[in-house]
């Protein structure tokens, strides 16, 4: 009954071993570098009906070697949520190698975002709201702009001056909320965080890594304040005679910071315009955002490898995720390495040791709590 529950679990079903042809099965030995470095799989995709929005833009340009048809909203990269793990490539669960060897769970979650359309207007509250039920988690994130077509930008905050009464009223008027929020354009190489209680959408057009923060074994919140007035049919195409999302207007009014800096304020404190990777120089380490970074936080760390050359990345107190999104990276770890290459992720174990990294016109971020 185990081994059922396994391979019918919604985000394993269709997956077969590469070797025998058989559904995945591990053994009680795990994957051969037990503490890491890991290569996870790469396609833990969310389906359309959860992501109508979503493009195609993850699979043809970082992952044209996995064959999905559709739109394909998000990839999670690295995850320990309940609803759509990551596997060990080849392997356990990314939860049981992290157990069997004897290390911690981890908060990080990791996603690729591809917005072709508008995503909703929402909003997240913290770990500690009243309101969440035991399985549930805040869900603070940061997003690195991949990509982004003219004009095209996120919704930041509402803009200076508006009410918690003026939401209200076009909320429930199902007039335009977007009129009220503040539109800032992007380009590649932008970082934001975006801390509990920011109302934000992500604009169409714009292709994103997003870490998260999420307690491990629970699932993150996300409120809904408005979805474009959009319907849709049961398979999450856009529809004149289909239904809503669910939206949840009144808990986001409600956990929304309305004291916050909003417009140039807001973005001050939470943007750092890095500028675009450059992959085909030297090998280089940039630091974006962390406590010690151009974009101060105190829950992310995010690092930018570009180039090509030999790097040496320090280890750290908690789990990291290596996504490779333009060329390759070697990842030498104490008892093992793994190669990624374009659109893969690897899972970094905390480490007192350092990890050697070898580029090779390589455009990568390396995330961590």
């Amino acid at each position: 009954s185990a081994f059922l529950a396994q391979i019918t679990h919604p985000n394993l079903l269709g997956r077969y071993d590469r070797g025998s042809g058989s559904p995945y099965m591990w053994d009680k030995v795990g994957p051969k570098n037990k503490r890491g470095p890991w290569l996870l799989e790469p396609s833990n995709f969310t389906p359309a009906t959860r992501t109508p929005w979503g493009g195609r833009r993850i699979v043809e340009r970082l992952k044209p070697g996995v064959d999905v048809s559709g739109p394909v909203g998000e990839s999670w990269e690295l995850s320990v949520e309940p609803d759509f793990p990551s596997r060990i490539d080849d392997g356990p669960l990314l939860e049981d190698a992290l157990r069997e060897a004897g290390l911690e769970s981890t908060s990080l979650l990791v996603k690729l975002i591809d917005a072709a359309d508008d995503l909703s207007v929402q909003i997240h509250p913290e770990d500690d709201d009243p309101a969440l039920d035991d399985d549930q988690s805040g869900k603070p994130e940061a997003w690195y702009i991949l990509d982004a077509d003219s004009g095209a930008g996120l919704y930041l905050g509402f803009e200076e001056g508006v009410t918690k009464e003026d939401v209200s009223r076009a909320l429930s008027q199902a007039a335009r909320l977007d009129q009220l929020m503040h539109f800032v354009p992007v380009s590649a190489g932008d970082v934001f965080v975006i801390e509990p209680g920011t109302p934000h959408a992500i604009g169409r057009g714009v292709l994103l890594v997003e870490p998260q923060q999420v307690t491990p074994g629970k699932r993150g919140v996300t409120y809904r304040y408005w979805d474009w007035n959009r319907t849709y049919d049961e398979h999450g195409r856009a529809n004149a005679h289909g239904a809503p999302r669910k939206l949840d207007a009144a808990r986001a009014v409600e956990v929304t910071k309305w004291g916050s800096p909003r417009g140039a304020a807001l973005l001050a404190r939470n943007r750092h315009r890095s500028g675009p990777a450059t992959a085909n120089g030297d090998a280089r380490l940039e630091t974006l955002c962390g406590e010690d970074g151009p974009l101060v936080s105190s829950t992310f760390r995010i690092d930018r490898l570009s180039g090509s050359g030999v790097l040496e990345l320090r280890g750290r107190d908690s789990l990291a995720a290596l996504t490779v999104v333009e060329g390759r990276v070697r990842v030498e770890g104490e008892q093992g390495a793994v190669e990624v290459v374009r659109g893969r992720t690897a899972a970094l174990p905390a480490s007192e040791h350092a990890y050697r990294l070898t580029l090779d016109g390589a455009h990568a971020l390396v995330c961590s709590l």
